[in-house]
């Protein structure tokens, strides 16, 4: 059986959930991580999306406070160390890994991103499990990732996945009595307010990301679960549904340039639209410029923007067909701002 026709997990594992108290990796989580991926590994083309590059780096650091240049320095010492354990307590059942250092630039360029899909694709054929992470080293401030929470979204949702399994130290999503929530239909305004707003000590992340790209992931058609890796199987349970908070997906009949384009692409211009407008879309029909009524945020041909309503509501993205700067003044009313198949309702 070829390796490209099992379905696709992304498992994202937050500095939290694999590291100490003190900051240091927890090899113990890491050989636990080993354990209950190679339990699945033949099932599944997996991608591990891991923090940690980070807490592994800085205490090799002289008066480490967490500005950007030592942040950048600790993940440069840490990314080694990380990939070096991982590698270890995977080789104990025969499961080589790879590093997948990412960009925000390889998932906003739709040629970088089949480049990534098809290695991906070429080390799933080995039976290689890729171990993807931000590239902190040189990512670009305005260019970064929110989080691995949205590295693994992009990949999931860009490479097709069945699933996306989230990590955390809490075990799921947690009502207001400190329970777990076994299952989430749709993310709406209501599942958003169960995150807790305290963020660990460790990642950037916490369950208020994790819920905003969950809602992304599952509008996209993909099964998310939020469990706990200190579950003895927790993983094996995660894909079976049985463990943590199950968010389901929603029916998605995208095309994937088109679930691209909504997860993956670099957003750098922002156009506030009428009513009118609002109803065209919703039909799928084009962006002309008579329904613009302000431009938010400039944009150039070919870049992707944001459609907002009068309440700042986001309700689509676009690859613009002009520029931002050709909008205005009476003869542009019938102009295409964007073609009906580049704009994707969300």
């Amino acid at each position: 059986m070829k390796h490209s026709t099992k379905p696709i997990l992304v498992i994202k594992f937050g500095t939290a959930s694999i590291t100490r108290d003190n900051g240091e990796l927890n090899e113990n989580v890491i050989a636990e991580i080993a354990q209950q991926v190679s339990a699945v590994h033949e099932q599944y083309n997996i991608v591990l999306v891991s923090s940690g590059a980070v807490a592994a780096g800085k205490r090799y650091l002289k008066d480490y406070s967490g500005t950007i240049s030592e942040r950048k320095a600790a993940a440069a010492i840490g990314n080694p160390i990380l990939l070096n354990r991982y590698s270890h307590y995977f080789s104990a059942y025969g499961i080589p890994i790879a590093q997948s250092l990412c960009e925000r630039r390889h998932f906003s360029s739709r040629n970088q991103f089949l480049q990534l899909k098809k290695t991906y694709e070429e080390l799933w054929e080995s039976g290689i499990i890729p171990i993807a992470n931000e590239n902190d080293v040189v990512s670009d401030l305005e260019l970064k990732f929110s989080d691995n929470d949205e590295l693994a979204t992009l990949i999931a949702v860009g490479f097709g996945a069945t699933q996306l399994l989230f990590s955390t130290s809490v075990g799921g999503v947690l009502d207001k009595e400190g329970k777990i929530v076994p299952e989430i239909p749709v993310i709406d305004e209501n599942a958003l307010g169960l995150a807790d707003t305290k963020k660990s000590s460790l990642g950037l992340g916490g369950m208020v990301s994790k819920l905003t790209f969950t809602r992304l992931a599952t509008r996209m058609g993909i099964e998310v679960v939020i469990f706990g890796i200190s579950t003895p199987d927790g993983i094996a349970l995660a894909t079976a549904g049985k463990t943590g908070t199950r968010c389901l997906p929603q029916p998605c009949s995208m095309p994937a340039r088109k679930k691209w384009l909504a997860s993956g692409s670099l957003v750098t211009g922002r156009l506030l639209v009428d009513e009118g407008a609002h109803k065209a879309l919703e039909k799928r029909h084009s962006l002309l410029a008579v329904g613009v009524k302000q431009v938010l945020e400039k944009f150039e041909c070919g870049e992707v923007f944001e459609i907002v309503t009068e309440n700042e509501q986001v309700i689509a993205v676009a690859r613009a067909k002009v520029s931002s700067d050709a909008l205005g003044g009476g003869r542009t009313q019938n102009l295409e701002v964007a073609h009906a198949d580049d704009i994707v309702l969300l």
